[in-house]
């Protein structure tokens, strides 16, 4: 596939776009309807790396400025700019819950996540948490939704710290986060 321009779509041209389209806050991508310019080698690992053409991309802010204009429509995701909308790979979630701070306890708790990408959620309507359990092994895989279709895997070291908030409520272990449940596991299939 080839951009507007001919030319086939390159990770800097999009980094290039996105720094001009940047402002204060994260771009508005959800109001952008670019042309479809075709697929980037660009992989986002399930532990949050994100590789491009196969090489891990080591700078920080680079990678920040790409989780920046990252979109998901229906199962697909892309990185887009006003001028050119490119498919990329994401193995699991494009990123990876790597802490949080708990406050207040019970219903009242909140509990706010911060992103290998420094994205922060705050756990409630809005950013729900999800576990999906492996249906052979039985092992969680936690979510919370951290912006318009996008979520992060919650790293396991700050999963065992939120089992340790957790709660039975109507027959569910879970967690509380601005006056909502999360349901995590059924009480009964816990161990004793």
């Amino acid at each position: 596939m080839r951009s507007q321009n001919g030319v086939p779509p390159s990770a800097e041209g999009i980094a290039e776009a996105a720094r001009k389209a940047g402002g204060k806050g994260p771009p508005p991508v959800h109001k952008w309807n670019p042309p479809f310019c075709g697929d980037l080698d660009m992989r986002i690992a399930r532990d949050g790396t994100w590789f491009y053409l196969g090489t891990p991309i080591g700078r920080m802010g680079l990678v920040k400025l790409f989780s920046s204009i990252l979109r998901r429509d229906g199962e697909d995701y892309f990185l887009v700019t006003p001028v050119e909308k490119v498919g990329i790979t994401v193995e699991d979630a494009p990123f990876v819950a790597v802490d949080f701070e708990a406050e207040g306890a019970g219903p009242d708790q909140v509990l706010t996540f911060r992103t290998h990408v420094d994205d922060h959620a705050v756990a409630g309507p809005d950013h729900p948490i999800r576990v999906e359990r492996d249906p052979e092994t039985g092992e969680p895989a936690p979510y919370v939704l951290v912006r318009a279709n996008l979520e992060a895997l919650i790293d396991r070291k700050s999963f065992y710290r939120l089992v340790d908030l957790g709660t039975h409520h109507d027959g569910w272990f879970g967690l509380w986060s601005s006056g909502r449940f999360f349901p995590l596991i059924p009480s009964e299939d816990l161990p004793d």
